[in-house]
């Protein structure tokens, strides 16, 4: 795939069809695409390498084999490190109805993976009952039903708890207790577990737990050793690191990036024979 630039995804978004789409193959030390909103409803398919966005009021992570979800005019932030094949899709809100209402991680199968590729090859305006269009329904129907990813890190807008995010992000091995962190922001234990509750729907520990992985998925989607990873979050071992993420997301980490990468990998190589 040849190099896009970011302004063939406004240029895609601008095309007058239901469904337009454009795919990306990026190698940066880090690119931001800031904070905006379009009428549209934007699925970002990741096919190679991790994406972060901020969306509303929180963070989401796209690695391998996934693909997040943003309706229509909500305000977002894409970022990219490292190499990422990526396809972007514009989804008008008006064939949109069986899609969720609300952002999300979502599972790519193969079936669905390709159906979006094929979709962001279609450079002609469409019937919308002939072969193209039945094509993107197809496309729609599958979408409809993936399944979601637990990717999200809710970001709290008080600034007592974003003080506490914001010393996560500065220093993820400490491990302080909610007693040591309400003190650190003048406030109760009590309240902080209700505030943190109210604000992000998790309990402090869970909360904190999901940081970590976000963190963590980042740094080993790069390459990082699961041993490094774990000593800089502050786990004892890497085998305490590897419970906690296998109880979180189903499988250790490595198996968890592996099965994706595989899953790319021989996406690529059907592709090409």
């Amino acid at each position: 795939m040849a190099m896009v630039e970011s302004d063939a995804v406004f240029a895609a978004h601008d095309v007058p069809r239901g469904v337009s789409a454009v795919g990306m193959d990026l190698v940066t030390d880090g690119l931001e695409n800031h904070r905006h909103a379009h009428r549209k409803g934007q699925l970002i398919l990741t096919a190679r390498g991790m994406v972060t966005c901020d969306v509303a009021k929180g963070l989401w992570m796209v690695p391998p084999q996934c693909a997040l979800w943003i309706p229509g005019d909500i305000e977002h932030s894409v970022r990219v490190v490292g190499d990422v094949e990526l396809y972007v899709l514009f989804i008008d809100p008006d064939i949109a109805g069986a899609l969720p209402s609300e952002c999300c991680t979502i599972t790519i199968s193969s079936l669905l993976r390709e159906l979006v590729i094929a979709v962001s090859h279609l450079t002609e305006p469409y019937d919308d009952d002939g072969p193209h269009g039945r094509l993107i329904q197809t496309m729609l129907d599958q979408l409809s039903v993936a399944p979601v990813e637990r990717l999200h890190l809710p970001l709290p807008t008080d600034p007592r708890l974003r003080r506490i995010a914001d010393g996560l992000t500065s220093d993820p091995s400490d491990r302080a207790t909610v007693g040591e962190w309400a003190r650190r922001v003048a406030m109760s234990e009590r309240t902080l577990f209700r505030l943190i509750l109210r604000e992000t729907g998790m309990s402090f520990g869970r909360w904190r737990q999901q940081f970590q992985i976000m963190l963590a998925l980042e740094r080993l989607a790069t390459g990082e050793a699961v041993q490094t990873v774990a000593m800089d979050l502050g786990y004892e071992s890497a085998s305490a690191f590897i419970t906690m993420f296998k109880k979180a997301l189903g499988q250790p980490p490595s198996r968890y990036l592996r099965s994706r990468r595989g899953h790319s990998s021989a996406l690529a190589e059907m592709s090409t024979n």
